[in-house]
């Protein structure tokens, strides 16, 4: 089974038509949209193009809506994940940006793969991820 969680970098490059991605999310059994994804991609929305905003709102609601994606929030589980996931990467010396260590929580929480095209994903040993290269 194909599930699937999708980090703010695979959301744009799908959003932009990349077959790689494109691919996989139309092949998907099930895909998370972690909250912490919708965030990110909200700060971009308000930071870009006013004239894109509810269009790219309108997008993005439009792909939640879809019967296979659920949206992911935040749980005690998942926050034991997280702190799991980021002492971890203390002790590794290898930091990456907080958000996608939540993200990479949400992802292992969900039993799913994490969909991005951030290297740094490859440093979190608890999850499994594909890295796909940007066109």
């Amino acid at each position: 089974m194909s599930r699937y969680v999708l980090d703010t970098s695979a959301y744009s490059y799908f959003k932009r038509g990349d077959p790689q991605v494109v691919n996989l999310i139309d092949s998907a059994e099930w895909l998370g949209i972690p909250l912490v994804t919708v965030g990110e991609l909200e700060v971009g929305f308000l930071l870009g193009m006013p004239e894109l905003l509810e269009e790219n709102r309108e997008t993005l609601l439009e792909l939640m809506d879809d019967p296979v994606v659920e949206d992911l929030g935040l749980d005690h589980e998942v926050s034991r994940i997280y702190a799991e996931i980021l002492v971890s990467l203390r002790r590794a010396g290898t930091p990456i940006p907080t958000n996608d260590i939540w993200i990479a929580a949400i992802a292992a929480r969900a039993g799913a793969i994490v969909l991005t095209y951030d290297t740094h994903f490859h440093d979190i040993q608890r999850i499994g991820s594909i890295v796909l290269t940007p066109p």
